[in-house]
C-alpha cells in the first residue's frame, strides 16, 4: 500500500505545472461534504451535477443518489433518492426543469428520476439509427434540454430531444483511443475527452465532424475521465490517475494544471467527475471518489 501511495505521488510531481499564464485560474477550497442529511456517509461517489442552486451526487457505492442545495459555495440538505431499477448509478445530469438523468453503469441503461426524487422510468429512445444497443458512457442535457448520449459500443454522440426522440448523430472521431466523457458547451460546441490520448476533439455547432482540439497532453494528464466548461467557454478537466484538473482555453491552449493526491481539504484521491455551478458559473464541483465525499471550489481568477 505504501509503495503504490509513493508511485503515486511520484507521479504526480512529474507532472508539474509550468508558469501559468495570463487567463490562468486558480482553485480555492470553500467546502467538504462527506455525509447525507441523516448523517450516512457517501461511498465511493462517481457522478455529480450542478443545476441552479442544487446539485445531486451519485453515490455509486451506495447504489443511490443524493440531493443538495448550494448557494454561494455552501452545500446543505443531502436528501436520499433511491430506486430499485438503479442499483449502480454513475454519471448524472440535471435538466433545466430539475429532472434528473443518469447513467446505470452496470445496467446500461438511462434513468429518470421527477424533481421530487421518484423514478419516472428509463429514457426511452425512438428513432435511433443502428446499432440497436447502446452502450452510454457519458450524458450531457444542453440548455434547450436536448440530451447528448455518448455511447461507447456504437462509437458515436448521440443527441435527442428531451422526450429521448432522436435528432442526430456524430461518429467518433477517426484514430481515437477511449473516449470517456464529452461536453456541451454555451455556444453549441460538443467536446469529447479522450482518456489514453489525453486529447480533446470538438464539433461546433452544425458541424458534422470532431476534429482535435488539443495534441496529446501526457505531459500534463494520466487517465482524464470528466469535462466541463463555464460560460465563457474555459475548458476543465478531471485527471483521474493524476489527482488534479487542468484548465484550457476555449482554444485548447494549456492554462494550468492544479491540486494533487492527497486526504486532506482541497487534495484529491481518485475523482471520477466535475461540474460547474448554474448558480454563478465560479464553483466547480467534484466526486472525489476514494476520498468518499465531494468537494467545491471556487474560481479565483
Amino acid at each position: 500500500m505504501a509503495k503504490t501511495i509513493i508511485t503515486m505521488l511520484a507521479l504526480a510531481g512529474a507532472l508539474a505545472s509550468p508558469a501559468l499564464g495570463a487567463d490562468a485560474i486558480k482553485l480555492k477550497h470553500l467546502t467538504t461534504e462527506f455525509n447525507d442529511e441523516k448523517g450516512g456517509t457517501m461511498k465511493a461517489p462517481e457522478g455529480i451535477a450542478c443545476g441552479k442552486r442544487q446539485l445531486v451526487v451519485s453515490d455509486t457505492g451506495g447504489g443511490r443518489l443524493l440531493s443538495y442545495s448550494i448557494e454561494n459555495g455552501s452545500v446543505r440538505g443531502g436528501t436520499e433518492i433511491k430506486a430499485e431499477q438503479v442499483p449502480y448509478p454513475t454519471k448524472v445530469q440535471l435538466t433545466s426543469k430539475g429532472d434528473i438523468l443518469v447513467i446505470d453503469g452496470k445496467l446500461r441503461r438511462i434513468a429518470h428520476f421527477s424533481p421530487e426524487g421518484s423514478f419516472a422510468g428509463y429514457l426511452d429512445l425512438k428513432g435511433v439509427p443502428a446499432p440497436a444497443t447502446i452502450a452510454p458512457r457519458g450524458i450531457r442535457v444542453d440548455d434547450k434540454d436536448n440530451i447528448h448520449i455518448l455511447d461507447i459500443f456504437g462509437a458515436r454522440v448521440i443527441v435527442t430531444d428531451a422526450a429521448g426522440n432522436f435528432q442526430s448523430q456524430m461518429p467518433f472521431p477517426e484514430g481515437y483511443r477511449f473516449i470517456s466523457d464529452l461536453a456541451v458547451s454555451a455556444s453549441g460546441t460538443t467536446l469529447l475527452l479522450d482518456s489514453v490520448a489525453s486529447r480533446v476533439y470538438a464539433a461546433a455547432r452544425g458541424e458534422t465532424a470532431f476534429k482535435p482540439l488539443t495534441d496529446g497532453m501526457k505531459e500534463y494528464l494520466q487517465f482524464p475521465t470528466s469535462i466541463a466548461t463555464d460560460k465563457q467557454g474555459k475548458i476543465f478537466i478531471l485527471d483521474q490517475t493524476g489527482n488534479a484538473v487542468v484548465t484550457l482555453g476555449q482554444d485548447g491552449s494549456f492554462q494550468g494544471r492544479q491540486l494533487n493526491i492527497g486526504w486532506k481539504n482541497s487534495f484529491l484521491h481518485y475523482p471520477s467527475q466535475l461540474c460547474i455551478s448554474e448558480e454563478n458559473d465560479i464553483d466547480v464541483v467534484i466526486a472525489d471518489r476514494n476520498n468518499n465525499r465531494i468537494q467545491v471550489f471556487r474560481v479565483v481568477r
